[in-house]
């Protein structure tokens, strides 16, 4: 059983003894004279009422639980004189047993003290037997208070454990998100050696072999192809930093990096359009990183199979509730340029998508590919904004 839960069942069962205490005073009977029946009542009222604000939530300071609590114990002694035959040793019983659950130690003994006292002084003065009735309510609150000073110890104990484990657990995710972290700027540095040195050496090469193909005459069409190659091998070494940054924990590329990559398909030779409708919100890593990837994919692919003539359409919808990124070829020869994949294609495309509660479609169209791509977004906050449409 959780500390809280001990707690909340603590509290009932002190309202259910109030209402115990209120019941049997109601039922007994009274003084027959009509001033003690009032002492009576006034003083059952306000044991409860000093009862009663011992035990609400929100009363932590120890002061007002001394008070309260010394107060209902002193009531149910007065009103044990008054009204021997009523119940005013179970509320000094009660209070005895809030202070043991609800007071510092030190201050907790002489409280408990001075209620036991006052209890086994009032049991004295009404009893046949002074010495005796005195001990045993003496004897009754002591175990009883020592009962329940156990009791606060144990809680006590409980939650200091509960709040150790709980710092535990934290401090176990904390080193093991720490290895984690090592571990990717580790393959970070290693992806940035081996990719840097080799792709800055093609692009060198291929910057010679263009050199050399113009020096030497040779056909056009190759000298358009080495340049090509060495275009996409710029664009791979500005991949590999952004996939460097990305282990090392940096921003994820998204939605705001697509006009880059459309400029960058025009700036290789595919006339691109674009165009964004709705009103752009931030998306998650993951999210954001599914639609750059779309993009790029796309017109990776149009460059790559559409062949000579082939024009692409970018469209962006954002709406409520989603993302659509729509991006369609046409036209074209059809004939491929021969140039490597860069990666998993569409199908890890898909599965990104996927595993970040999107899906992704792609297929033929009667004048060339179609790739959609549709992914969640979080409920739209603050004023709304008219949707803009841009096109490039």
């Amino acid at each position: 059983m959780g500390t809280a839960e001990l707690r909340r069942l603590l509290r009932i069962a002190g309202w259910l003894t109030a209402g115990v205490v209120a019941i049997s005073t109601a039922t007994s009977t009274l003084p027959a004279s009509s001033g003690a029946r009032s002492e009576t009542i006034a003083l059952t009222l306000l044991g409860l009422a000093l009862w009663c604000v011992a035990l609400l939530p929100g009363v932590t300071d120890v002061r007002v639980l001394v008070v309260a609590l010394v107060g209902a114990g002193l009531c149910g002694a007065a009103l044990d004189v008054v009204n021997p035959s009523g119940p005013g040793f179970v509320l000094a019983f009660m209070a005895v047993a809030g202070i043991g659950l609800g007071l510092p130690r030190r201050v907790a003994v002489a409280a408990a003290v001075v209620v036991g006292l006052g209890a086994a002084l009032a049991e004295a003065r009404t009893s046949d037997h002074p010495v005796g009735a005195a001990l045993t309510i003496l004897a009754g609150a002591g175990a009883l208070f020592l009962a329940t000073l156990n009791a606060a110890a144990a809680r006590d104990a409980q939650a200091a454990s509960e709040a150790l484990r709980t710092q535990e657990a934290a401090t176990r995710a904390a080193r093991e998100e720490a290895a984690v972290l090592g571990e990717r700027q580790r393959l970070a540095r290693e992806l940035h050696d081996v990719l840097a040195h080799t792709l800055s050496g093609l692009a060198v090469q291929l910057e010679g072999a263009r050199l050399l193909a113009e020096r030497t005459d040779a056909d056009p069409r190759l000298t358009e192809q080495v340049a090509q190659a060495q275009r996409l091998a710029k664009e791979g070494m500005g991949s590999a930093k952004r996939a460097v940054a990305t282990l090392r924990g940096e921003a994820l590329p998204g939605p705001d990096e697509v006009p880059e990559l459309v400029d960058r398909s025009r700036r290789a030779g595919l006339p691109v359009t674009l165009a964004v409708t709705g009103r752009p919100r931030p998306l998650p890593g993951e999210s954001g990183l599914a639609v750059y990837r779309a993009v790029q994919e796309a017109l990776t692919n149009a460059a790559k199979y559409a062949g000579d003539g082939a024009t692409a359409a970018v469209t962006i919808a954002w709406t409520d509730s989603a993302v659509t990124v729509d991006v369609v070829d046409a036209g074209g020869d059809h004939v491929a340029a021969g140039l490597p994949s860069g990666g998993y294609g569409l199908a890890g495309l898909a599965e990104r998508a996927a595993l970040a509660g999107g899906r992704l479609e792609a297929g033929p169209t009667p004048d060339g590919w179609r790739v959609t791509l549709t992914m969640p977004v979080a409920p739209a906050t603050g004023a709304d904004v008219r949707p803009r449409e841009v096109l490039a």
